[in-house]
């Protein structure tokens, strides 16, 4: 039986959204669903009755004219059979929020895309970031045929990919070489310090700050590694599921805990399974206030993987003992680091 439901959904300036969702179950099970979001929910309703009537007189009918892009995200996203990573997920939500979500997927063509990317960039976005967004809807259209019998494909994505590098809308990211200084990370310790001795703070900054640097995770490895997986005779822990472009889950990482890293680690108490139990986005938007009050510019919580790197080539670690430590498996990134620290070092060997 087919039936619809209104969401109401605020997006991030406050501007309320209605997504209609669109369902046909028997005896408990989801045989079909869309959705589509309008500004107003007034016309979501409408949306959601006229679809309701049409597959109850006409019965399902899977072509590209009956879903959204949105839509066909949702059934993406929901699909317990398509393995996405966090990164990927985040994009397409984001782009469930934009204007060409709406759009039926027959009717979507490449100038579309284009806008959608201005769009993007207006709002903010770098070309790397608005790169991703089309990867990933060209993904979801790619697997509508095959995984649902969606009668559509990628030609649309195809098409506007010469235009948007044209247009410098899309490409790759600058490559950073940001470090915090030494009186930048006293200020951010001192700022931090304030934030978690106020009342009713649970998150003790300084030390995931010093860790995060020393043991060079990002701060989502910080806030998930457990317990039973340290090693006290080694000294290491275990990373389980660390970031990796080519495979999404499974892989796990021994890595070992130097500078410190290991007193920190073991002055944590043992209150829960994890050894920092805290929402990571809690840490960052703290750091990130704390930055801000103190005026510290273009300093993001991931340049102290970075400044972690850095001082361990600084303190003689060479390459490889490096990505031992920082997870890399393709080690151009840290030979960049470490030929920016050491421009000179060629020439220092052709004086002996």
């Amino acid at each position: 039986m087919a039936s619809f439901a209104v969401v109401k959904r605020l997006k991030a300036d406050g501007t309320p959204r209605y997504t209609c969702n669109v369902r046909v179950k028997k005896n408990g099970k989801v045989l079909y669903s869309e959705a589509r979001t309008f500004s107003k929910a007034g016309s979501a309703k409408e949306w959601g009755k006229k679809r309701v009537g049409e597959i109850e007189n006409e019965g399902i009918n899977k072509t590209a004219d009956t879903i959204t892009l949105g839509g066909l995200i949702k059934k993406y996203i929901d699909d317990p059979h398509i393995e996405i990573g966090r990164t990927k997920g985040n994009v397409l939500r984001l782009v469930s929020d934009c204007e060409i979500a709406n759009r039926i997927l027959s009717e979507i063509e490449a100038h579309h895309l284009v806008e959608h990317c201005k769009h993007r960039k207006e709002a903010g976005a770098g070309k790397a970031t608005i790169s991703h967004d089309v990867s990933y809807i060209r993904s979801v259209l790619k697997a509508a045929k095959p995984t649902w019998g969606y009668d559509v494909n990628d030609n649309c994505i195809i098409e506007a990919y010469p235009v948007l590098h044209s247009m410098e809308l899309v490409g790759k990211a600058n490559r950073r070489t940001r470090r915090p200084t030494t009186k930048e990370l006293e200020k951010l310790k001192a700022g931090l310090k304030q934030r978690q001795d106020h009342q009713g703070a649970k998150i003790p900054f300084i030390d995931i700050l010093e860790f995060s640097i020393l043991s060079c995770m990002r701060i989502g490895e910080v806030c998930s590694i457990l317990w039973e997986d340290v090693d006290e005779a080694q000294k290491s822990v275990t990373v389980r599921n660390r970031k990796d472009p080519r495979k999404k889950t499974g892989n796990h990482m021994v890595v070992p805990l130097l500078g410190g890293a290991w007193e920190l680690l073991q002055k944590q108490p043992k209150t829960d399974d994890r050894i920092f139990p805290f929402n990571s986005r809690s840490v960052s938007v703290g750091f990130q206030r704390v930055r801000n009050e103190l005026g510290i510019e273009d300093l993001r919580y991931h340049d102290l993987r970075r400044e972690g790197a850095s001082l361990l080539f600084e303190k003689g670690y060479v390459i490889d003992e490096v990505a031992q430590v920082t997870g890399h498996r393709n080690i151009n990134t840290l030979w960049q680091i470490y030929t920016e620290l050491f421009p000179k070092r060629l020439h220092d060997k052709d004086t002996h």
